[in-house]
Parts: C-alpha cells; structure tokens; sequence
C-alpha cells in the first residue's frame, strides 16, 4: 500500500488554478508514525512530531483566517479499505485559496512541515467546497455533480 504524507507539484497547481471565490475546507485523515522519522534522527514519537508541528504553525494558519471547523474520532471504516483507519480527523477551513497558498509558502509553516512529514505515517488531504446543510443526503449538491458522474461512467466503460 502506498503511504500518502505530501501533496505533488501538479496537485499543488491544480488547488492554486481553482481559485474559486470564497472559503475552502480541507478534510484531513491522519495516521501517525509510532515513532517519528525525522531525517536526522532524532528520537520522537509520532504523536510527539504532530504536536511539534501543530504548536509551531498554529499561528500561521490563525493568522491567515484559518480555523478547525469539525473535528471527529475515527471509530470504524464501513466503506472502504479496513486498514484505512486514521488517528486524527479534521476540516480545517481556510477563508480563501489564496490563505491557503500563502500558508503552504510561509516560512514559520514550511519549518513546521518537518515535523509534519516526520510524524505522519499516511495522510489524506482532500479539498471541499462548504455547501448549506440540509436535511437528505442528496440536498445542496453542487449542479453538474450526475453530469460529473456521468462522465467517470463514460472514462471507464
């Protein structure tokens, strides 16, 4: 299974060509290293290496506008891969694309980023647009979403 800690250059780009107006979420799944694996070796656990990254770009993202809009603790996958099973559950809202960018370009945050990569063992990052809350699953989904869906229909058949 491939581990997943950092995004690519082209995902990077794809986030910073979609600059939509207003606010964006990012859903994080995090699975921690038991011990972290920092390149020069020191010794730390994976816990420890997140709470280092957490305390040092706390202010970057509260600067920036950010802010933790729901936090969760994994309990069970029911639809998925079983070994997909995450330590840390979050969205984390950012005001902007351009917020976002700017973190990921900050020094304070990219010194942070260390830590970041030490501690986890698997990630996942996932960009969201905030839509209303409703009442049924189907309510508030974004138009073109069957038209979407349609189209991954026709890519594989």
């Amino acid at each position: 299974m491939t581990a997943h800690s950092s995004f690519t250059r082209e995902a990077f780009a794809a986030v910073k060509q979609n600059d939509r107006a207003g606010p964006v979420h990012m859903l994080n799944l995090i699975r921690l290293r038991d011990r972290a694996a920092h390149p020069d070796g020191r010794q730390a656990s994976g816990t420890d290496a997140y709470a280092a990254y957490s305390e040092t770009s706390a202010a970057v993202f509260a600067r920036l506008g950010g802010r933790i809009v729901w936090r969760g603790g994994f309990e069970l996958m029911l639809v998925g891969p079983a070994a997909e099973q995450w330590d840390i559950c979050f969205v984390a809202e950012y005001p902007s694309v351009d917020a976002f960018v700017a973190m990921m370009r900050d020094p304070v945050y990219r010194e942070a980023m260390a830590h970041r990569q030490a501690a986890f063992a698997d990630s996942r990052l996932i960009r969201l647009k905030p839509l209303a809350s409703g009442s049924s699953f189907g309510h508030g989904l974004l138009p073109g979403a069957d038209s979407r869906a349609r189209e991954r229909a026709a890519d594989i058949g």
